[in-house]
């Protein structure tokens, strides 16, 4: 499978697990400008996935470390100082040289701050917004493609509005899975070049390992532990058989 999959066109299970596959064979590098919080899990769940994560927050080598990487995560969980500088070097490196960045407004619907922050970096149009509905709601209306993550995932842009209803109410009971969904967007743009597509197999993939995990679980505590496992054994068969994207 080459790493360059098929751009825009219908999004079926089919077409989800060909970008899992290309992911796989590509294992490109993303850098994730995270949160303190789910620094651990970002980093697990991308390596888990497929993918090579970076992390690097400091302004002075971000430059250097995610100019290496083929898709960025800006998630504004914990905006420090080191955080915002290095946000900033990041944000206009991608831009500047056409590489795609996923924005995670993390808390934005509560912060004025933070809502401020994530309107001006829309306006550098990241290839993906990933958020709750609350926090989808208080960024107001922005052109380009969302992930809405909930009991069902919505994906949709100016063309295209889809659902997918794979998960487990357990992923609300572990910190950073939602987290976890931004940095796998950006995983899965670094070989998809359509967002909605992009979004589509980050909430099939998370959702279908959540529902594998959960079988396998007693509760949060075994189901974070065996998230990291599902995903890491996630194929094509599993996608196929258990995949439900809706129009």
């Amino acid at each position: 499978m080459s790493a360059a999959v098929i751009g825009t066109g219908a999004v079926t299970p089919e077409r989800v697990a060909d970008i899992l596959d290309a992911l796989r064979d590509a294992r490109p590098r993303v850098h994730a400008l995270t949160n303190t919080v789910v620094q651990t899990r970002t980093a697990d769940g991308l390596t888990a996935l497929g993918a090579v994560p970076s992390m690097t927050t400091d302004p002075d080598e971000v430059a250097e470390v995610a100019g290496a990487a083929r898709a960025l995560l800006v998630n504004l969980g914990t905006l420090d100082r080191d955080r915002r500088a290095a946000i900033d070097v990041a944000v206009d490196l991608f831009a500047s040289s056409g590489r795609p960045f996923v924005l995670d407004p993390v808390k934005c619907d509560i912060a004025e701050r933070r809502r401020t922050r994530a309107r001006a970096l829309l306006a550098r149009k990241p290839a993906l917004v990933r958020a709750n509905a609350d926090e989808m709601a208080a960024l107001g209306s922005f052109a380009g493609a969302r992930l809405e993550t909930g009991r069902l995932d919505r994906i949709a842009d100016e063309a295209r509005s889809l659902t997918v209803a794979n998960g487990h109410p357990w992923l609300a009971d572990v910190t950073g899975t939602g987290c976890l969904s931004g940095a796998m967007a950006a995983a899965f743009l670094a070989v998809e070049p359509d967002a909605v597509a992009a979004g589509i197999a980050t909430a099939v993939t998370l959702g279908v390992a959540a529902e594998i995990a959960a079988r396998r679980s007693a509760g949060p505590g075994t189901f974070a532990v065996h998230l990291l496992d599902a995903l890491a054994g996630l194929g094509r068969d599993d996608v196929l058989a258990l995949a439900r994207i809706n129009r």
